[in-house]
């Protein structure tokens, strides 16, 4: 099928991202092309310029680069990292993190609201990691997003579609594409916000923490995918009560006819 989706100026054909906090440097490329990741984060403080071991040297050609702000504490530090990323020629997406809080990680939907408006203003391809709330998606779209990045449970937990309720509100009412981003843990949870008609899937520590990097990479590939196809597809319906046979109940042969 010829299922792209743009972000941009981009067209991308994968609905994975991959996240690269978490990884050890050698093991970013087989990530990536298990995964068949065509866009992939970086933390700028990963990217290293004193000549020691540098996380760029592990990107396969042609992955689009998505510098986020790791570590700013309010507006004003995400802007100053996202134009430092562009300045470095990371190019010109990013991907806003505000996080205050150092206990439960939560972004600050109110000040990623205003870096965004800047950074749009200033040509950057934004894209917001909020808190699964309608006002603030909207207000963040109002100010220039390019889509919106609600968490799926706390980044890191792994536990998976916490917030499905307020994910499903998000998907229904945005008219840019929404991506799940943190607290995927499972193929499974990526196939099934998939279903839902979210855009893409952003995943780091669930492939990042598995015993087997690669394999589990190509994992989330396919669920990604067969989630897509299935909302493609449309969901038969769903009972509420009672049951319906799959098979006919009546017309069978008589002994006779046997």
């Amino acid at each position: 099928m010829n299922d792209t989706w743009r972000l941009g100026t981009h067209t991308f054909c994968s609905r994975l991202i991959l996240g690269s906090g978490k990884f050890d440097l050698g093991l970013i490329r087989a990530a990536v092309r298990d995964g068949g990741a065509e866009m992939v984060t970086l933390a700028l403080r990963r990217a290293n310029t004193d000549g020691t071991e540098n996380i760029l040297d592990y990107m396969p050609a042609g992955v689009t680069l998505l510098p986020n702000t790791s570590g700013a504490r309010n507006a004003e530090e995400a802007v100053r990292i996202a134009r430092l990323a562009r300045a470095l020629g990371c190019g010109d997406f990013i991907k806003i993190e505000i996080m205050r809080d150092a206990r439960y990680l939560l972004p600050d939907n109110a000040e990623t609201v205003r870096a965004t408006e800047i950074l749009a203003a200033e040509g950057f391809v934004v894209m917001p990691y909020m808190y699964p709330d309608l006002y603030a998606a909207r207000d963040l779209v109002s100010a220039g997003a390019a889509c919106i990045m609600p968490l799926g449970a706390p980044i890191g937990s792994n536990r998976g579609l916490e917030t499905k309720a307020f994910l499903r509100i998000l998907i229904d009412e945005s008219d840019v594409p929404v991506i799940v981003d943190a607290g995927i843990g499972r193929p499974s949870h990526a196939c099934e916000a998939m279903e839902m008609g979210a855009a893409a899937i952003m995943c780091n520590t669930a492939i990042a923490t598995a015993s087997d990097i690669p394999m589990m990479a190509a994992a989330f590939r396919d669920a990604v995918a067969a989630g897509r196809a299935a909302y493609l597809a449309g969901p038969g319906r769903v009972l509420t009560a009672g049951a319906a046979a799959s098979s006919p109940l009546t017309g069978f042969l008589s002994d006779e006819e046997a």
